[in-house]
């Protein structure tokens, strides 16, 4: 599953550092503040008050967006039935890292991955494209897939039939290290890409939900760490358009 972007942190960084020059400028050079209250504002008084109301602003948004939560929408069913077209999602930024904006440098530490999680990574080939998947593979872990089944490190992971649910295709319960979520299985009797796959130090192994319909570290390969984004925590709207928004998906824990 990928979610197109524009380069909107490059736009609202460059946003933020010209408010701030402008807003330091005035104090510095043109202060503006100190003329005379009778002549009428110019092009210059109008910038700069502008720019005073927009920096605090652009700052927050800034900040929350880049090192806190930042919204994505899915767009397509490589994660169902967890995640579903039209879901809207919040990314926990915070949680492998904090990065500097736009170059995407880690500055400070604070998690790394576990086995289960569902992240926002972008896409190595193409770094401007940003995947949504689940992590499957831990650096240095030996990944199977066979006849829909995970073996990790020689344990099989633990599979059971779901319930039955509104989609086209069969429903199974998965169990990774205690992260209990459910995986569609388009086809029981063929499943895509078998094989066996080692996991490089400093990469991450993921796989769609919806297995037989999912372009994920079978087919691009194991996600260097650099790329990683956040973890997806929470639905915070499903709206798909000419239909009613799903209200009861609202404020749903990703699993």
């Amino acid at each position: 599953m990928s979610i197109l972007i524009v380069n909107l942190a490059l736009i609202l960084t460059a946003l933020t550092l010209i408010s701030a020059a402008i807003v330091a400028a005035d104090k510095m050079i043109w202060k503006t503040a100190e003329r005379d209250s009778r002549e009428a504002p110019g092009p210059l008084v109008t910038l700069v008050e502008y720019a005073r109301s927009f920096f605090p602003v652009l700052l927050f948004v800034l900040v929350i967006r880049s090192f806190i939560f930042e919204p994505f929408r899915i767009p397509s069913g490589s994660m169902m039935p967890t995640l579903l077209e039209g879901d809207f999602i919040f990314v926990q930024k915070y949680a492998y890292g904090l990065r500097v904006p736009v170059t995407e440098t880690k500055i400070i530490e604070t998690g790394e991955p576990e086995r289960g999680d569902v992240i926002v990574f972008r896409l190595p080939s193409d770094p401007s494209i940003n995947y949504i998947k689940r992590v499957i593979g831990l650096p240095g872990d030996e990944i199977i897939y066979e006849r829909q089944r995970l073996t990790i490190n020689g344990q099989t992971v633990e599979l059971k039939q779901g319930p039955h649910a509104s989609f086209d295709a069969p429903v199974f319960v998965e169990d990774l290290d205690g992260r209990v979520h459910d995986i569609l299985v388009t086809n029981p009797r063929f499943s895509t890409r078998d094989g066996t796959y080692r996991v490089p130090e400093g990469h991450y192994f993921v796989m769609g939900d919806n297995r037989d319909r999912s372009r994920d570290s079978r087919f691009i390969g194991a996600i260097p760490e650099k790329y990683l984004v956040g973890e997806a925590v929470r639905i915070w709207m499903h709206f798909v358009p000419w239909r009613a928004p799903a209200w009861s998906r609202i404020g749903m824990k990703i699993q």
